[in-house]
């Protein structure tokens, strides 16, 4: 009977492996594990306050951008 539940065992153990194994090419293949810029601001920004003030700035930045774009379409006019 010990050795039933011993092929059992590594029946369940080789099941799970799989299963993480295949998890992790799943999340590997999906670029689940793609974050280039967690590190480079780790570095760059030392606490949370200039994290913040960076991420302030990339707003601003967003936002000017948008309104250039629809000043762009304000003074488009067709050709007659």
């Amino acid at each position: 009977m010990s050795e039933n539940v011993i092929i059992v065992m590594i029946g369940i153990s080789t099941l799970l492996g799989a299963t993480g194994l295949v998890a992790l090419l799943w999340g590997v293949r999906t670029g689940q594990f793609d974050d280039q810029s967690k590190f480079i601001d780790a570095a760059r920004f030392d606490n949370e306050e200039e994290l913040r003030d960076a991420v302030m700035m990339e707003e601003k930045k967003k936002a000017r951008q948008k309104k250039k774009e629809d000043e762009k379409k304000k003074k488009y006019m067709p050709v007659d």
